[in-house]
């Protein structure tokens, strides 16, 4: 592998708080250990297009405490193709950038493999994404944000659940991912979650009606992951009014008030510590990895495992929230 002289650095899907904590931890590390620094606008639709930009430290002055990502982020149909991915890499060449460093989730570091095993880029992922479902990590950028962002949310909404006596649905991200629906009902006291890994297991709202939730409490709660298969909390409402009219079921759907906001001290913390580590990645020669955090500590993580290993519920934390809702 040639000598790395510069760095590009984009984002990519979803956006996610921390995302600019990682930007400036990535720019100021590259620097400090010598390297150029570019900033690719869009994601992998500024490859394509071109749009690329010098970037200095103080390219980062006063980003991290911001959501978002100034580096903003776009879909890009044409990266889905040889041809664009092509154009993409002559884009990346004429601009002088040797490697990449690329923030997001799945879709992101799916891009990047196929993009490195095409043109031998060397490529560092850092695991951007509320949805906490990479593998080889124990936690992702924008996922602790996100979590604090819906229990805030649901303990005001409790407040009306409880004068209304009122059942309330309450729909969060996560797509296939149940991690945001579980640990924010556990933290906020719900009464259920009802998650993707569960559906072909069990009818959970049937489960749910059956355990009699309504007998010691006048109000209820139950946090719904949003899942296209089953229709999230909206067909689970009208279920409750054709299968169980005794109910006054709510639906509230938190939607991409999810993703913003100025991300958590732990947010800050895991970015920054993952920037700099995807620089000192590329100091070492790795290539084709993603930063994890494991138990603690950095780990580098084959983007390939990363994909294929996705993280599994804990199931005594989804009989705990049962427990603790009695």
């Amino acid at each position: 592998m040639a000598a790395v002289k510069c760095i590009g650095i984009l984002t990519s899907g979803g956006d996610a708080p921390g995302m600019n904590a990682a930007i400036r931890a990535v720019t100021r590390s590259a620097i400090y250990h010598g390297f150029e620094v570019k900033g690719i606008m869009r994601g992998y639709k500024g490859l394509v297009t071109g749009e690329i930009l010098n970037f200095t430290s103080k390219s980062v002055s006063n980003i991290i405490q911001l959501g978002g990502t100034i580096l903003k982020t776009a879909r890009c149909k044409e990266f889905t193709t040889p041809e664009g991915r092509k154009i993409a890499y002559e884009n990346m060449k004429a601009a002088g950038i040797d490697a990449l460093v690329v923030i997001g989730g799945d879709g992101t570091l799916t891009g990047a493999k196929i993009f490195a095993e095409e043109y031998d880029v060397p490529i560092v992922g850092l695991p951007g994404t509320i949805d906490r479902d990479l593998g080889g990590t124990d936690h992702t950028i924008g996922y602790d944000t996100a979590l604090n962002t819906i229990i805030d949310s649901v303990d005001k909404l409790r407040d009306t659940a409880s004068s209304h006596e009122r059942l309330f649905f309450v729909e969060v991200m996560g797509h296939t991912a149940g991690y945001l629906a579980l640990y924010s009902a556990l933290a906020s006291g719900s009464e259920a979650a009802i998650i993707p890994e569960m559906d072909t297991e069990v009818d959970q709202l049937a489960e749910l009606i059956g355990n009699g939730f309504r007998k010691s409490k006048n109000s209820a709660i139950v946090i719904v992951a949003e899942n296209p298969e089953t229709g999230g909390a909206t067909a689970l409402a009208e279920r409750v009014k054709k299968e169980y009219p005794e109910y006054d079921a709510r639906v509230t759907i938190l939607g991409h008030i999810q993703r913003g906001g100025s991300p958590s001290a732990r947010d800050r913390i895991l970015a920054s510590r993952m920037g700099y580590a995807a620089v000192e990645a590329i100091t070492e020669g790795q290539r084709n990895v993603m930063i994890g955090i494991q138990n603690g500590k950095i780990a580098y993580v084959p983007i390939a495992k990363a994909l294929q290993q996705r993280k599994e519920i804990v199931r005594n934390h989804l009989e705990l929230v049962k427990i603790l809702s009695i």
